[in-house]
């Protein structure tokens, strides 16, 4: 039921279609896009032992799904809380550029609809002539349906993307995206996207991103975030990005080094301390009601 793939982004400049927060947050204007997904592409051991974790399946809303839209097939590995998630991928998985081991991507999204045309003019007035994607989604019967808008900022990037969405009314209204009711006027939220099965488990969110990107791809992505409301903050080595509960860390690294770093999360409950090693990466749970886990 998930994602676009921004690994795809090569592809869909080739075929695209050109288009034209929190209720509370979004009403004051000052806040219009939130976190709402990243991916990385790990080591092959490690993407294998993610996809075969039986830990996994406790800790999280777990999932290993293939989905087709935009007139490609991809197989992810899924882990879902309540407004936020991870996407995972093994090296070689992926068409192109996006194959390799270290690629990355951010979306970030809007809650209520009508947000992402200040995304696209926030950018314009920043300098930058945004490239504007519809992307689509097949539910197995042939027919791809829009599934929501998308945004990039820059079209050429060495190993890292990022892109602003909006999902659309109509997807969330078909029963095949077996989403939630809207719970008010202009509801395109991440919660109402989401399942609430992250309730029978232990993550409920995700509270804190890091990824290791090239000097082009930082500088490609800061404006989009600020398009997107979000308040940053420069470091020596990077930014550090902040919307409401998930903390975005991009730091500055050769093509070499580049990639997911770092994931922390919030849990339902507390739990005492759990330490889980997946292929080349640890996942560390608790004592308490967060957990955090290091990629190598």
């Amino acid at each position: 039921m998930r994602s676009f793939r921004p690994m795809t982004l090569l592809t869909a400049l080739a075929s695209a279609v050109v288009l034209l927060t929190a209720p509370t947050a979004q009403a004051g204007g000052t806040v219009t896009a939130f976190y709402n997904h990243a991916y990385g592409v790990l080591d092959k051991p490690t993407a294998d032992a993610i996809e075969n974790s039986a830990y996994l399946r406790e800790f999280a809303n777990f999932e290993v799904r293939t989905t087709t839209g935009g007139g490609q097939t991809w197989k992810g590995r899924y882990l879902k809380g309540r407004e936020t998630y991870l996407e995972l991928f093994a090296a070689g998985d992926l068409p192109g550029q996006d194959a390799a081991e270290g690629s990355a991507g951010l979306a970030i999204s809007t809650d209520r609809q009508g947000g992402y045309p200040k995304i696209v003019a926030g950018l314009r007035r920043a300098g930058v002539e945004p490239f504007e994607y519809q992307q689509t989604r097949d539910f197995g019967d042939g027919v791809p349906i829009p599934w929501f808008d998308a945004v990039f900022a820059e079209t050429t990037y060495d190993a890292f993307g990022g892109w602003a969405m909006e999902y659309l009314p109509s997807y969330l209204a078909d029963p095949r995206s077996k989403t939630e009711p809207a719970q008010y006027d202009g509801d395109v939220s991440r919660e109402r996207y989401l399942p609430d099965l992250y309730r029978e488990r232990l993550m409920r969110d995700i509270t804190l991103i890091r990824f290791g990107v090239t000097a082009k791809d930082l500088d490609a992505t800061v404006p989009l975030l600020r398009a997107g409301g979000f308040k940053l903050r420069t470091l020596p080595t990077g930014i550090i990005a902040q919307s409401d509960f998930t903390t975005i860390r991009l730091d500055r690294v050769e093509r070499a080094d580049a990639g997911l770093k770092q994931v922390q999360f919030r849990l339902n409950h507390p739990t005492p301390r759990h330490v889980e090693q997946i292929g080349n990466s640890t996942l560390t749970v608790g004592p308490g009601p967060r957990a955090e886990w290091n990629f190598h």
